[in-house]
């Protein structure tokens, strides 16, 4: 039987580590064909993300895969990446983690042929979250979305 890779367990621990030290964990991924992220959000290939608790909802951190929601632009977004397309894990604020190699995506990283994430492969969105999750109440999806509130500074 081959021997498993360390990659997962590194970004669990490290990711536990920022956790417990109140520091923002956030992953480098290189985008390819298996990695389901927000397109807009891509960059030279990559796309670094916030996998802090108050970040995700569903943060699952697995030996094969990584998978959560985020919102992007007010939008929740299921996303999905392999493990192998992890290039780092650090602190936003200190900078203190580690760089990873790339591993060569496998047939079974492949969204569509993973059952589990099959929604995710037909680049479904995320269901609405529910109003206790929030702290804006689900508006119904044929009404406009009203306008965000606005920060004014008083003197």
């Amino acid at each position: 039987m081959a021997e498993t890779s360390t990659k997962p367990y590194m970004l669990r621990a490290l990711h536990e580590w920022c956790t417990d030290n109140g520091y923002t964990p956030q992953i480098v991924v290189r985008v390819d064909t298996n990695t389901l992220v927000p397109p807009a959000h891509i960059k030279d290939g990559q796309i670094t993300l916030n996998i802090g608790v108050m970040a995700t909802k569903g943060l699952v951190l697995g030996n094969d895969t990584i998978e959560f929601q985020a919102r992007f632009n007010g939008v929740t977004e299921n996303l999905y990446i392999p493990v192998g397309a992890v290039t780092a894990l650090y602190a936003r604020e200190t900078g203190a983690g580690m760089g990873f190699e790339v591993e060569e995506p496998r047939q079974s990283d492949t969204p569509a042929t993973n059952a589990t994430t099959a929604g995710f492969a037909a680049g479904t969105r995320a269901p609405p979250a529910s109003p206790a999750t929030t702290t804006r109440a689900a508006t119904s999806t044929e009404s406009p979305e009203p306008p965000r509130p606005k920060l004014t500074i008083v003197k």
